[in-house]
């Protein structure tokens, strides 16, 4: 099996406030310059639906989500003021999601494991 195919990744859905879409997509370098850096980091980008943005992300491992997370922290922040975080996934073997249940659990992701049994 692709080593790749045991990484976690991060689904989360916002809804923009009406009129503040340009705003968030001003703030989409900022997300990805940061994100550059982080060593564990597979992929990261945005994709939108008219007013609800998506945020494609990748990591190595639960650590390296965290780690994003941690360094995202500030910008996400700013972002939440003008967009409702409307769903959030995370998908990943199971080893790896349980170590991100007790941090993530504020909020409330849903949980979608991996079916590494697959050949």
């Amino acid at each position: 099996m692709n080593p790749l195919s045991n990484f976690v990744s991060l689904h989360p859905y916002f809804k923009v406030h009406p009129g503040k879409l340009e705003a968030f997509k001003a703030a989409f370098p900022a997300f990805v310059e940061k994100t550059m850096g982080e060593e564990k980091n597979l992929f990261y980008g945005f994709t939108l639906n008219g007013d609800e943005i998506f945020c494609r992300e990748g990591y190595a491992d639960a650590e390296g989500l965290l780690a994003h997370l941690d360094n995202v922290g500030a910008l996400l922040a700013e972002a939440l003021k003008i967009a409702d975080l409307t769903r959030l996934e995370v998908h990943g073997p199971a080893t790896e999601l349980d170590k991100l249940k007790k941090p993530l659990a504020h909020l409330n992701p849903a949980w979608f494991v991996t079916d590494l049994e697959r050949k």
